[in-house]
């Protein structure tokens, strides 16, 4: 199955892991829309929605660059009603974007708290509630639907909230969604599925909070999401929803176990993401 002339609409989607995904996706002929706050260039944040849809039309796709905070509703809107109008509907949602703050409770500023929750979770909640006419539309077309959450399995586990309970509980909503949402759209025919990291990731993210140049020598590349993306996103919907995957595994089941081509550096060793 190919994404030739899917529609797919992903937050977050200026640089990293969604960019990567569409990029894979552009590969295939699709359209994709770059729903993401950057546009304009910063010294810190390599990447803004215009130079995301450059590159995904030079990847052989159609970019459509959006500039939208998630946090708000009427942002989500107008930038799903210009997909619409732009490509003819929204086939796939990838939830991308997202905030964080790896801080205990007593050093979580409840405006941090507040945006780890407006995006990550509302925000995810949000952009499911208002693209799910046009993915109910693309299943009676038989056009295949997808919701990919970009999050964490469920695993209930103390030391997994003890360290950061506020960017947990943020994530995890994430990740309820598609339980819940997988359940709820099974019959209209759109998988709802969730895909994580088994290392980190070399994001900016990585490189400006979480560890600096040491982590992003231990982490792999954003393209290896990209791939396992598209594997699941090239799965008939009816069949695989409901699952929270892992990228290697995901890859390991197409066949592909040799991954040094996504390392940043080969000879480094490799840092486990959260979560798993």
């Amino acid at each position: 199955m190919s994404l030739r002339g899917k529609t797919l609409f992903i937050t977050g989607a200026s640089r990293g892991i969604g960019l990567a995904i569409g990029l894979r996706a552009a590969r295939d002929g699709a359209n994709v829309a770059i729903a993401a706050k950057t546009a304009e260039p910063n010294p810190k944040l390599a990447g803004t929605v215009y130079t995301a849809a450059a590159d995904i039309d030079a990847a052989g796709g159609k970019g459509l660059a959006l500039v939208c905070d998630i946090r708000f509703e009427d942002q989500v809107a107008a930038a799903v009603a210009k997909t619409v109008e732009t490509f003819g509907g929204i086939d796939i949602l990838v939830n991308n974007a997202s905030a964080i703050s790896l801080t205990g409770t007593g050093q979580t500023p409840m405006k941090r708290f507040d945006l780890m929750h407006q995006i990550n979770t509302r925000g995810t909640f949000l952009c499911a509630q208002a693209c799910l006419p046009y993915l109910k539309k693309s299943s009676q077309e038989g056009r295949n639907p997808h919701i990919l959450n970009i999050s964490p399995p469920l695993n209930m586990e103390t030391r997994w909230f003890a360290p950061h309970v506020a960017y947990t509980m943020a994530k995890f909503g994430m990740s309820m969604c598609v339980l819940g949402m997988a359940g709820e759209f099974k019959n209209d025919g759109i998988a709802v599925n969730a895909l994580w990291p088994r290392t980190t990731i070399a994001t900016a993210a990585i490189q400006n909070l979480l560890g600096g140049d040491a982590a992003m020598r231990g982490s792999r590349k954003p393209e290896i999401m990209g791939d396992a993306a598209y594997a699941i996103l090239t799965k008939p919907s009816r069949e695989l929803t409901g699952k929270f995957m892992i990228d290697d595994e995901v890859l390991a089941a197409e066949g592909k176990t040799d991954l040094t081509e996504y390392a940043v550096d080969p000879t480094a060793k490799l840092f486990p993401d959260y979560f798993i």
